[in-house]
């Protein structure tokens, strides 16, 4: 299991009153690394005049992987992480994490970044099977 959802919430799911504020709380205390990795690039993206920020560092383990993997290739997970940072996310390779201001997703940095030629320049033997 991705989130460790407690009791009361789960039952609040079922009777289909859940909001964002639950929810991300709930990836918070679940996938701790993943929300410190998405958490800092939002941050950084914030505070500068850069279109985005970015992290590019491996994972300490494969649990830290896994976390980002699950956050990031979940919609719901990544949209509530995008809603409440106020950012447009975009993921490469198995560990790195753009957090982009929404105001420049669409433009030529944005573009690059997530083009088919920026995925297969961030390769490396090292990466093949992270």
């Amino acid at each position: 299991m991705s989130l460790d959802v407690p009791a009361a919430l789960l039952e609040r799911a079922e009777a289909g009153k859940v909001d964002d504020a639950e929810f991300v709380d709930c990836v918070r205390r679940s996938l701790p690394y993943a929300w410190a990795v998405v958490s800092d690039v939002a941050a950084r993206a914030h505070a500068t005049s850069a279109d985005y920020a970015d992290h590019a560092v491996p994972p300490p383990s494969e649990a830290e992987r896994g976390q980002l993997l699950r956050a990031l290739a979940s919609d719901a997970i990544r949209g509530g992480l995008e809603r409440h940072f106020g950012v447009k996310l975009a993921f490469q390779n198995c560990h790195r994490v753009a957090a982009f201001k929404l105001a420049a997703v669409g433009g030529e940095t944005y573009r690059r970044f997530i083009s088919p030629v920026a995925q297969i320049r961030n390769q490396s033997p090292e990466l093949r099977d992270c």
